[in-house]
């Protein structure tokens, strides 16, 4: 740059050395024969004089001599000019307009800062991808802080003997020293084990804040890459992080992703998935002496994984993490309807008795299910009504828009009137809740019961009890209509499956005997089987075929018996489901008549058994 103003006031003419003359005053002089020569450059003329003017350009300064001088041509063209510089005998010499000196630095220096700024580009983008390579084997577990806001075992509910089972690791991540000096080892692996939802990884996060260490978190899905050895250096990085502090929790969900059973499958003994467990058992069973680490995992498929990973030295403990029982539901539902504004009418008691099978993600989810329904009704308060309605969405699917055909009309009335009627009857059925014949989800129309307790064991007279209700659906179709309909499809299915486990699994049936088959069972690939051999003879499956057609034809047979010897009732509550569309227990119990006095302090208590009328798909709508 300065260079180029040394140029520029070198090379070219200072203005204080030429005069500035108008253009009339520098044609004066050419008609006067004093210029000698001119140089005409765009607009621009400079010449010399042949005697020396006195010129000033303000009558305030006093003029000087200048022999050279520069004016500027009118934009208009003068016809004369040219003409009149030859005959006085001027030197013309005329030159193109040249490129401005900014111009001239744009137009050379920018290309050369492009180039500059491309190469500075590229190179940094060679860094980070150098440095990506790098990171690609890095751990991605995240680390959450002790300091942050903690989870406590006061936000875990209903999962009381497995908080105790961890209890004992949180007192020794406090004091170690304890432990050691009585000579005890606190397991390296706790293991979690139980169905979706029921709060394993919750469990995890308040054992890591009760003892106030960092816990690194991580998915087992996120240790594998299409890359072989990728899996296993994330594992060594994570465990290198973990160590750094005196003691820390490492969580593992879904731990069946990289921990199934080794040497199957079609990748054989060198996939990735494969190295990367290889690697995790090294680390769990490497541990120092003096490494506070401890690894928790969570799995709702303990069947499939490797028995390295089960042994004593890794995984030492398994802790169960099941369904709540009926006073767990209730602490889960107070704790995550805590910050809702509940009104004086909500009873947590009966929620719980209601929703058995729930599991903790289940109950917070009918708590927000039943926030929004009180939103959209502009409460200011959830009410118990709106946590019902939120209940009756979770379980029985979105109310759809009554049936508009009168033929379908009656036939979903007659068949949920025979469920209905069937389950009144019979002693031992489970109450009757509500029968509607109002869509909800993909059903037509469902029955709804709800049993008098929480029964973990069924009896073989419960089992027959519930598969006569099953078939209550078709009966009534055939005794009050004389027809079949595609409609008791998911009735058929749950009977079927409910008949198998009976004779199979369950030992019920006097023709096959005290014995437990595998039948009727998906196996999704387990790593180590790609198909399942049948255990059983084709003598035994045609035995459990015909116990299992026996038990499905005697409970249809009793329900067409019943529904004959009561045809009045069975037409009584399908015409009240014609004209109100929705009857609950109340009202059914009317239309019927059938109030024995046993009956009558019965509390409903347990999980809805929906009996529903599908359209024909496929796939059933409800499972038994």
């Amino acid at each position: 740059m300065i260079a180029l103003l040394l140029n520029f006031w070198l090379f070219i003419p200072h203005e204080a050395l030429r005069a500035e003359l108008p253009y009339t005053a520098f044609l004066e002089q050419v008609k006067a024969g004093n210029v000698a020569q001119v140089e005409i450059k765009d607009q621009q003329v400079q010449g010399t004089f042949k005697e020396p003017i006195l010129w000033a350009p303000d009558e305030q300064i006093e003029p000087v001599e200048h022999m050279t001088f520069a004016t500027t041509l009118p934009p208009v063209e003068d016809a004369r000019l040219l003409p009149l510089l030859e005959a006085k005998g001027v030197a013309v010499t005329a030159r193109a307009a040249g490129t401005p000196w900014p111009a001239m630095l744009l137009v050379n220096g920018l290309p050369l800062l492009l180039l500059v700024g491309l190469f500075y580009t590229s190179a940094r983008q060679m860094r980070q991808a150098q440095g990506s390579i790098f990171d690609f084997a890095h751990s991605k577990a995240r680390q959450y802080d002790p300091a942050r806001p903690r989870i406590s075992f006061a936000d875990v509910a209903g999962v009381e003997q497995a908080k105790l089972e961890l209890a004992e690791v949180v007192d020794f991540l406090k004091s170690p020293a304890k432990y050691r000096r009585l000579g005890a080892r606190i397991p390296r692996g706790v293991l979690l084990v139980g169905p979706p939802g029921t709060g394993k990884t919750l469990l995890a996060r308040a054992v890591a804040g009760e003892a106030q260490v960092p816990f690194y978190a991580i998915s087992a899905s996120e240790f594998v890459e299409v890359f072989v050895g990728v899996g296993a250096s994330r594992v060594r990085d994570l465990f290198k992080k973990a160590k750094e502090t005196p003691a820390s929790i490492v969580f593992v969900d879904e731990l069946d992703a990289v921990g199934r059973q080794r040497g199957a499958g079609f990748g054989g003994g060198n996939d990735e998935r494969e190295q990367t467990l290889n690697q995790l058992l090294v680390e769990m069973d490497g541990f120092d002496h003096g490494d506070n680490v401890i690894v928790i995992a969570a799995t709702n498929r303990p069947d499939v994984l490797d028995p390295a990973l089960l042994r004593p030295g890794r995984f030492d403990r398994q802790v169960v993490v099941g369904l709540p029982d009926r006073l767990g539901r209730e602490g889960i539902l107070r704790i995550h309807s805590r910050g809702m504004p509940l009104a004086d009418d909500v009873d947590l008691a009966m929620l719980s008795r209601a929703t058995p099978g729930f599991a903790g993600a289940d109950l917070a989810n009918l708590c927000n299910e039943a926030a929004l329904i009180a939103a959209r009704r502009n409460k200011i308060q959830v009410e118990m009504v709106d946590f019902q309605d939120a209940l009756d969405k979770i379980v029985l699917g979105v109310e759809g828009s009554p049936l508009l055909d009168e033929r379908e009309r009656r036939t979903v009335a007659y068949h949920e009137a025979g469920h209905a009627l069937i389950a009144s009857l019979l002693p031992g059925a489970d109450p009757v809740h509500r029968v509607t014949i109002i869509p909800h989800g993909r059903a037509l129309g469902l029955t709804a019961q709800l049993p008098q307790e929480e029964r973990y064991n069924h009896s073989r007279d419960d089992l027959l009890t519930r598969l006569t209700v099953l078939m209550g659906g078709r009966a009534a179709e055939e005794v009050a209509l004389q027809q079949m309909t595609s409609g008791a499809e998911n009735d058929f299915l749950q009977a079927t499956w409910l008949a198998q486990g009976m004779v199979a699994r369950w030992g019920m049936s006097e023709a096959v005997g005290p014995v437990g088959y595998r039948t009727g069972e998906t196996h999704p690939f387990l790593g180590r089987d790609l198909a399942l051999e049948r255990e059983y003879s084709e003598t035994t499956a045609s035995l459990i075929d015909q116990e299992v057609k026996r038990l499905l034809e005697d409970a249809h047979q009793q329900a067409v018996d019943l529904l004959t010897t009561y045809r009045a009732q069975l037409d009584q509550l399908a015409t009240a489901l014609l004209h109100e569309e929705t009857l609950d227990a109340a009202r059914i119990q009317e239309i019927l008549g059938l109030i024995p006095a046993a009956l009558a302090g019965r509390r409903p208590v347990g999980r809805r058994v929906v009996t529903a009328v599908v359209r024909a798909d496929p796939e059933p709508v409800d499972r038994p």
